[in-house]
């Protein structure tokens, strides 16, 4: 049976939690908007270093108007190869 202590702390907690989701959100919408500003979604990635680009990119957020450029210059995707 729950009471209405119960019911005041999980509204709290779901609030919190939801305030949460809403932050990260817009921080990644932001982030994607940084990057179509800066044209990246103009043609499909041609490596892994601009897809990494992209992502983080994405992940730094507001980070970018605050002069954080971050780029990707090397990748190497280890693709394991078939035992003979």
């Amino acid at each position: 049976m729950r009471t209405y202590a119960n019911d005041r702390w999980l509204g709290r907690r779901t609030s919190a939690g939801s305030l949460i989701v809403v932050l990260v959100l817009a921080w990644l919408v932001i982030g994607a908007v940084a990057a179509g500003q800066r044209h990246y979604y103009d043609s499909a990635p041609s490596n892994c270093a601009s897809a990494g680009t992209i992502a983080v990119t994405i992940i730094a957020g507001p980070l970018n108007y605050l002069g954080v450029n971050p780029k990707i210059a090397n990748c190497h995707v280890n693709v394991p190869q078939p035992s003979q």
